[in-house]
């Protein structure tokens, strides 16, 4: 990883005086694709919702002051949603949570100027570091060949396709992680 990057962890009440930072990574990640799906109204609400999660976590990658990404997420609680919209066939108990099974990556971003030096890499190994749930699992866009290509080499498989009940949800494949 580039020199200087620090990574940083925190709880959910920790996090909450960086929001408007988040916010200003993930607009200048998706924020000209004109997609409503990542507009920065339906991210914020994303973002308010995932903190009520038990067990939400943030690791973010700073250089000085610049927030140069982050990553986060939670584990899956008994009766979550997140499996909803699956469009493939899975083994029976497969979306079965408890609070204690999954644990579910809901965002690695970085910056266009901090890409391919790590920082990805790093934000997901910490985020992941010493997780009890035997499994993760995350959204990936399909037609993203770099994200895709990274979370092969880092050991993620593809399980399926999932459309999100929320408005304007794009189709993601799924990928699971022991």
């Amino acid at each position: 990883m580039t020199a200087g990057v620090v990574l940083a962890a925190y709880d959910a009440t920790a996090a909450r005086p960086l929001l408007d930072r988040l916010v200003e990574v993930y607009l200048e990640v998706y924020g000209d694709t004109g997609d409503p799906f990542h507009a920065e109204d339906r991210y914020r609400r994303q973002l308010a919702g995932h903190l009520t999660a038990p067990g939400w976590r943030l690791v973010t990658a700073a250089v000085g002051a610049e927030l140069a990404g982050y990553a986060y997420g939670f584990p899956l609680p008994a009766h979550s949603r997140w499996w909803e919209g699956l469009r493939t066939a899975v083994p029976a108990n497969f979306t079965d949570e408890d609070g204690t099974r999954t644990f579910a990556v809901s965002e690695i971003m970085v910056r266009v100027r901090w890409r391919r030096r790590g920082v990805a890499r790093a934000l997901h190994d910490a985020l992941l570091a010493g997780r009890p749930e035997p499994r993760a699992t995350l959204l990936a866009d399909p037609a993203n060949v770099p994200a895709q290509t990274a979370y092969a080499d880092w050991g993620w498989r593809k399980v399926g396709r999932l459309r999100p009940g929320w408005e304007h949800a794009p189709l993601f494949d799924v990928l699971l992680r022991p």
